[in-house]
């Protein structure tokens, strides 16, 4: 079986989210995907460069699931998107395209982590979108 790779874009299931302040968190606007996955679809965060983090600070990003839309867990299955301030110029942009697993539940979202000290990058957004 051959792996599809996704690429439409619905305007609706895209979100833009600032990059929180430094010791901060920010979660995205969630989706609703329905109470099971009926098809396999990708999830994509698109992480901005950030020249003002500082070196050895990192910014994590975290897929998170939700069964009532209030109560957000990281998806074990899915490997979060980190990225590392070096050589004094920050970070390079970074994406992350994953499949959400089968157990995935009805709301999904994505929370970004600023280490404390880790510079202001908050004049930059991280995009969360969903692939058909």
């Amino acid at each position: 079986m051959s792996t599809l790779i996704r690429s439409t874009i619905d305007a609706n299931l895209a979100a833009s989210k600032a990059l929180p302040a430094a010791g901060a968190a920010a979660s995205s606007a969630s989706f609703n995907i329905g109470t099971s996955v009926p098809e396999t679809f990708q999830a994509q965060i698109l992480a901005p460069a950030t020249t003002a983090l500082v070196d050895t600070k990192t910014i994590t990003y975290v897929f998170e699931d939700s069964a009532d839309n209030t109560t957000f867990a990281a998806i074990a299955e899915l490997a979060s998107l980190v990225q590392t301030g070096a050589g004094g110029t920050g970070a390079a942009a970074a994406t992350r395209t994953v499949y959400f697993p089968p157990s995935v539940r009805q709301y999904v979202r994505v929370t970004a982590t600023v280490l404390a000290a880790g510079g202001d990058s908050t004049a930059k957004s991280f995009v969360f979108q969903l692939l058909f």
